[in-house]
């Protein structure tokens, strides 16, 4: 009899454990995630896409962020340099003078696109706030639920906005994100990640890009929504003609 209450004790700590290792903070499934992406690779390397006919490079120059965006008006080649500390654009290689508000909303832009692009890299920004807020299932599907919320210092124009990510919780790849928004009235949009590649090891993806049928919606209820139909699709946001390349 004390073997077999032994024998139970012993399964009943080993199952313990288990369940104890597959718990993990928000920064551990953020880890996990950016390592399952790219790891190293975002760092050691730089990379290009086509998004809406405009051309976006990602750069890293002597530990420092560069971002670009160049388009065609015309005859006029365009391109936007985003760097940590300043925004510039030049028209044919001749620098332009924009007033702040003009150029604080090319920033934004320039940084957006990258941003989606670079996922899930920039969760691990200084800015960024991160909690776990449990487990949720869409389409049969087990995920981490983390909200990410931003410090006004760092966080952009935008810091005040919300976002949520779920992360499979075999892969840690962010299959789904949502995010509210407060300009031009406001709003929330869902997006399904689709159509993943790796180009040299990192980690890309299209979007389905949805928002909800119904105001008045919680950002974080956003993911049943989507998984009983209550949204609807806005537009698809696919990348082309990506590279990756050496710094």
């Amino acid at each position: 009899m004390k073997r077999i209450f032994f024998g139970i004790l012993v399964l009943i700590i080993v199952s313990c454990k288990e369940r104890t290792k597959t718990i993990f903070t928000a920064q551990e499934i953020v880890d996990k995630s950016i390592k399952a992406s790219g790891g190293e690779l975002y760092t050691n390397n730089g990379a290009s896409f086509v998004f809406r006919d405009k051309k976006y490079i990602s750069q890293n120059v002597e530990g420092k962020k560069i971002l670009k965006r160049i388009s065609i008006l015309d005859s006029v080649i365009i391109m936007d340099i985003k760097t940590n500390s300043a925004f510039q654009r030049f028209m044919n290689d001749s620098l332009v003078n924009l007033p702040d508000s003009i150029s604080n909303r090319y920033s934004n832009s320039v940084n957006s696109v990258h941003y989606f692009a670079r996922l899930p890299l920039g969760l691990n920004d200084k800015a960024v706030n991160k909690e776990l807020l449990g487990e949720e299932i869409i389409k049969g599907k087990e995920y981490h639920k983390v909200k990410v919320t931003f410090d006004q210092a760092g966080g952009g124009d935008d810091f005040d906005d919300t976002y949520v990510y779920w992360f499979n919780k075999e892969s840690f790849k962010p299959d789904y994100l949502a995010y509210d928004f407060h300009v031009n009235g406001g709003g929330q949009r869902f997006r399904e990640a689709y159509n993943e590649r790796y180009v040299n090891g990192i980690r890309f993806v299209d979007y389905k890009n949805y928002k909800p049928k119904k105001k008045g919606t919680g950002i974080l209820e956003i993911g049943q929504l989507f998984e009983n139909g209550e949204l609807e699709l806005l537009s698809k946001i696919k990348l082309s003609e990506i590279e990756v390349m050496e710094n």
